[in-house]
């Protein structure tokens, strides 16, 4: 059986408790995805350990078990999430591109995945909100963005050696470029339909604001000088 809240899919199996001790990763998993979906909802402070175990029909001893605490548990989340963005750009074949598609291509699959996981976005905001004191302290989440700004820095290398972009942005900016445009869609969504009476995530316009994230970085990087424009 299954039930939602917010964007998430709730895993609230029928299984035993001796079936979760057989199936140990299934048992993680479940409380993983119920709780992005629950911190993603109440906030680190506001989620409640005691909810998160009802919604997995399994006990607050065994969320303890698993993660430690519930910081613990939210680090887990964190990390998580994290993992699955950097995993759609590890995935991205562009190798065989040339840096604007590259790049172009980076924008594009980094707006698909933050509009397509509003809960990701809610996590990072949540995140701010705490001044990042808990995400400081995984090195896993430091050594999974690490990655991803050394493919942003390949991809630019590889332009300005051409002499297509710019030599003064680096891939701390590209990435806070991308990553601004994305993450505006989700965050901003309720406030900016309620202001101008569009839905910034309605079906019909993903397209064009997908090409607009690729058409916006590749803007800001090209070299004008070269071009002549």
């Amino acid at each position: 059986m299954t039930t939602h809240l917010g964007d998430a899919t709730l895993a609230t199996t029928e299984a035993t408790p001796d079936a979760r001790r057989r199936d140990p990763e299934r048992t993680r998993e479940d409380i993983l995805t119920v709780a992005t979906a629950e911190f993603a909802a109440e906030g680190y402070t506001g989620a409640r350990i005691d909810d998160i175990a009802a919604r997995t029909r399994t006990t607050k001893r065994m969320i303890y078990y698993y993660f430690g605490s519930k910081e613990g548990l939210y680090l887990a989340v964190m990390e998580n999430a994290y993992t699955g963005i950097r995993t759609l750009e590890r995935e991205l074949d562009i190798e065989g591109l040339g840096p604007v598609d590259a790049l172009r291509a980076l924008a594009e699959h980094t707006y698909d995945h933050h509009t397509s996981h509003p809960n990701f976005v809610r996590l990072v905001a949540i995140e701010n909100v705490h001044r990042a004191e808990h995400i400081t302290r995984s090195a896993v989440i430091h050594e999974l963005n690490s990655t991803a700004i050394d493919t942003l820095e390949r991809i630019l290398k590889l332009g300005v050696e051409a002499g297509l972009f710019r030599a003064d942005v680096d891939a701390l900016d590209a990435h806070m470029m991308i990553s601004s445009y994305a993450i505006f869609h989700v965050a901003n969504r309720y406030t900016f339909r309620a202001l101008f009476g569009r839905d910034l995530l309605d079906d019909v316009r993903h397209e064009h604001y997908r090409a607009l994230a690729g058409d916006a970085i590749v803007a800001a990087l090209t070299d004008v000088r070269q071009t002549g424009t």
